[in-house]
C-alpha cells in the first residue's frame, strides 16, 4: 500500500493532466447541478424501470454560483439537465432496470456498476458508442455507478447512487444519499503538492453544502458513498449512530442485530458505502464532516492555489475566520414545542489555550492546560497532549476557556452529547441564526454541559485546525460513573498525535507519530493477571495509525469494550488479536489481561510505504 492510496489529495486518475478553469463568466458550456439525491430517476412501469444516462461536458460550480467553474463530464438523462452526482437510480428490490448508456466522447469510457455483481461489471463503451443493459439486482443495498476514461480529472464527477430499497426495512422519517466526490490537479512544485482541488457532498463544498433540516427527535437514515481515493474518517458532533451496514459496490452486508454498534467517526474507505440511522436528541445546529485535517482545510478549496488561500475572508478577530471547506455538512435541528433547555448547578473547569513560537520550525506550537495542574503554575508548559479531563458521568461543568493564544480558539468536545451551544464550531454552533464565536486572543467563553455516559472522549480545537490539531491542541476526555476513581495502575490513556504540521501532503516529508506526545515512550508497567483498559485515541494528521500488542512476534490477545465512547454490547467483546488500525477522530477502548509476567512490546505508526515517517515501539514490562 503506498501513499498515493492513503493521502489527503492523490490517485492516479487525478494526477496532473489537461484541464481547465473557467471563471464566473459566460460560458457555452450547461451548468452542472448538484444533486441531493431525493429524486428518483427514470420511469417505472410494471415493474421494470427504463432511463437514458448520457454523459455530457458541463461547468461545475462546486463553491456556488459565484464560485469557480470547473469544466468536467457529468451524467444527465436524455432531454434532462447534467447533475453531480448523476440521476439517482432508486427502486424496490425485484425491479428490473433498462438502462441505456452512451459514449459522445473521442475516448473510450469504461462504465461500472450497471449489472448484477454491482461495481465488478463493466462496460467498454467505444467513441460514439450506445448500448442497454438489463439486469435484475439480486440484493437490497446500496451501490453505485461511474464511468473512467477521460483525461487527468475531467470523470472524476462521472458518478452516481444506486439504492435497492428492502420492502421489509425499518421506514424512518427520512432516507438520505450523500454522494463523496472529487477534483484535483496534483503538482509537487506546489508547497501542499496540491495545485487546485476541491472536494464535495452531493456535488457542493462547504459552506455551499446543503443545509440539512429536521426536528428533534427525528430518526433519519444516512447512505454515504465513497468515489474518491482516500478513506474519510466521517464524523457527526453531538450525537451517536447506529451502523446498519458497510458496502463495497459489489455487495452491501446488513449487520446483524448482534453485531450494531454506536459510533461517532465511521471510516468510509475508497469505493465504500455505508449505512446508519440517528435521531438528534438535542435542538441547535451540528455538522457530519471528514476529521482528515486536509479535507476540511482551505487546501480543499478552489480560492487556494499552489498551497496559498486567496479568497473571501470576513474574519471579525483581526482578518481570520474559520475557515472550513470541503467535506462538510450543516445540520440545523428545530426543538420540539415545549423543549425548556438544560440548566443547573455546574462544577467550575478553567482551561487555558497556550501558544509558543518555533515549537515546529517556523510554526508554533499549542498546548491546553487545566486549572489546578501543576502546568497551570508553569506558565511556560506546554504539555502534549493537553492535560487530562476527568468528568463524571451526571455532573455539569462550566468550562471557562482563557485564550492566551495569538489567534483565535474554539474547543470541540469529541463525541460528548451535549448541548449545541458547547460544542464548538465558531460561528456555526448555536440555534438557528444565533451562533456562538471563537474566543478571541485574551478573551474568555464558558461553556456548560452534562456527559450523560461513561466513557473515553477527547477535546481538541476547531480553529485552524491545520496549524492548531497538528501543533499540540488536544488532549483526553475521561468520563467516570459516579463515584469512580481513575485508576492509572490499570487505566492507560494511549493518545496519535503528529509531530507538527505537514505541509506536503503528497510526498511529505509527513510528522513522525507520537504516542502521549512522545516518539520513543517509556516503558509501560503491567501488572499480570489484572484487567488493564486501553483507552486508545488518534488525532493524527492525515495518516492512519496502525497499532500491535504483541510478543515474541505474536500479537497478544485483547477486548473491544467501547468504540467512541460508547460501549459495546458483550456478543461483541470477544477475544481477539491485538491489533487496529484507527483514522482521526476514531477512539476504542481495549481490555488487555497479560497472563503471565515478561516484556511485551507496543508497535504504533502509520503504514510502510515509501515517504513513511516510520514506526516506533512502547516496550511493556508485565510484572
Amino acid at each position: 500500500m503506498t501513499s498515493r492510496y492513503l493521502f489527503v489529495l492523490a490517485t492516479p486518475l487525478l494526477l496532473a493532466g489537461p484541464h481547465r478553469i473557467i471563471r464566473p463568466d459566460p460560458s457555452p458550456l450547461a451548468t452542472i447541478a448538484p444533486n441531493n439525491n431525493r429524486t428518483p430517476a427514470g420511469t417505472l412501469r410494471d415493474g421494470v424501470l427504463t432511463m437514458v444516462l448520457e454523459p455530457r461536458m458541463g461547468m461545475w460550480y462546486p463553491e456556488g454560483p459565484a464560485g469557480k467553474g470547473l469544466e468536467v463530464a457529468a451524467w444527465a438523462e436524455a432531454g434532462k439537465g447534467l447533475s453531480t452526482p448523476g440521476p439517482l437510480i432508486r427502486v424496490p428490490l425485484g425491479t428490473a432496470l433498462r438502462v441505456t448508456v452512451s459514449n459522445p466522447f473521442a475516448d473510450t469510457l469504461h462504465v461500472y456498476g450497471l449489472g448484477v455483481r454491482g461495481a465488478a461489471d463493466s462496460l467498454l463503451l467505444a467513441p460514439q458508442e450506445r448500448r442497454t443493459v438489463v439486469f435484475t439486482p439480486p440484493a437490497a443495498g446500496t451501490f453505485y455507478y461511474y464511468a473512467r476514461g477521460l483525461p487527468g480529472p475531467m470523470d472524476s464527477q462521472l458518478n452516481g447512487a444506486i439504492v435497492i430499497d428492502d420492502p421489509h426495512a425499518r421506514q424512518l422519517t427520512d432516507d438520505r444519499v450523500m454522494f463523496i466526490s472529487w477534483w484535483n490537479i496534483v503538482d509537487t512544485t506546489s508547497p501542499t503538492d496540491i495545485d487546485m482541488g476541491t472536494m464535495a457532498i452531493n456535488g457542493l463544498s462547504w459552506p455551499h453544502t446543503e443545509r440539512i433540516l429536521m426536528t428533534q427527535g427525528d430518526s433519519v437514515r444516512w447512505r454515504i458513498l465513497n468515489l474518491t481515493g482516500a478513506p474519510h474518517p466521517m464524523h457527526l458532533h453531538g450525537f451517536y449512530f447506529q451502523m446498519e451496514s458497510a458496502g463495497d459496490g459489489v455487495r452491501d452486508t446488513l449487520y446483524a442485530p448482534a453485531a450494531h454498534r454506536l459510533a461517532v467517526t465511521e471510516v468510509v474507505n475508497p469505493g465504500a458505502t455505508a449505512t446508519f440511522v440517528w435521531a438528534p436528541t438535542e435542538p441547535g445546529n451540528w455538522i457530519y464532516h471528514c476529521h482528515f485535517i486536509g479535507h476540511l482545510d482551505h487546501v480543499s478549496s478552489l480560492d487556494t492555489k499552489m498551497g496559498v488561500y486567496h479568497g473571501p475572508d470576513t474574519g471579525e478577530h483581526g482578518g481570520m475566520a474559520h475557515q472550513m471547506f470541503g467535506l462538510v455538512l450543516g445540520i440545523q435541528v428545530a426543538p420540539k414545542p415545549g423543549w425548556l433547555g438544560h440548566s443547573g448547578a455546574a462544577r467550575p473547569i478553567r482551561l487555558e489555550v497556550r501558544q509558543r513560537a518555533g515549537m515546529y520550525g517556523d510554526h508554533p506550537g499549542y498546548s491546553f492546560v487545566l486549572g489546578g495542574t501543576p502546568e497551570a503554575a508553569d506558565p511556560s508548559a506546554m504539555p502534549m497532549p493537553g492535560s487530562t479531563l476527568i468528568l463524571q458521568r451526571g455532573e455539569r461543568v462550566a468550562i471557562t476557556i482563557v485564550n492566551h493564544a495569538k489567534e483565535p480558539a474554539a474547543v470541540h468536545w469529541h463525541g460528548i452529547e451535549l448541548e449545541s451551544p458547547a460544542d464548538g464550531v465558531p460561528d456555526w454552533s448555536g440555534m438557528g441564526e444565533r451562533y456562538v464565536p471563537s474566543v478571541a486572543p485574551g478573551d474568555s467563553l464558558t461553556v456548560r454541559f452534562t456527559p450523560p455516559r461513561a466513557g473515553t472522549f477527547m477535546y481538541h480545537s476547531h480553529f485552524n485546525e491545520n496549524a492548531q490539531i497538528a501543533s499540540g491542541l488536544y488532549a483526553p476526555i475521561v468520563v467516570l460513573e459516579p463515584g469512580e476513581q481513575f485508576d492509572p495502575a490499570v487505566d492507560h490513556i494511549l493518545f496519535f498525535s503528529s509531530a507538527g504540521p505537514t505541509r506536503k501532503v503528497i510526498l511529505g516529508p509527513f510528522a513522525p507519530t507520537l504516542l502521549n506526545g512522545r516518539r520513543e515512550p517509556d516503558t509501560l508497567h503491567l501488572a499480570a493477571g489484572r484487567v488493564h483498559r486501553f483507552r486508545l485515541i488518534a488525532m493524527t494528521w492525515d495518516l492512519p495509525t496502525e497499532v500491535t500488542l504483541g510478543q515474541d512476534s505474536l500479537p497478544a490477545q485483547w477486548r473491544l469494550v467501547a468504540k467512541d465512547g460508547a460501549a459495546t454490547v458483550p456478543g461483541q467483546q470477544t477475544l481477539r488479536p491485538a491489533t487496529q488500525t484507527l483514522q482521526a477522530g476514531e477512539i476504542y477502548d481495549f481490555a488487555f489481561t497479560p497472563p503471565r509476567a515478561g516484556l511485551y512490546r507496543f508497535d504504533f505508526g502509520p503504514p510502510d510505504f515509501p515517504e513513511s515517517p516510520g514506526r516506533a515501539i512502547m516496550p511493556i514490562r508485565v510484572h
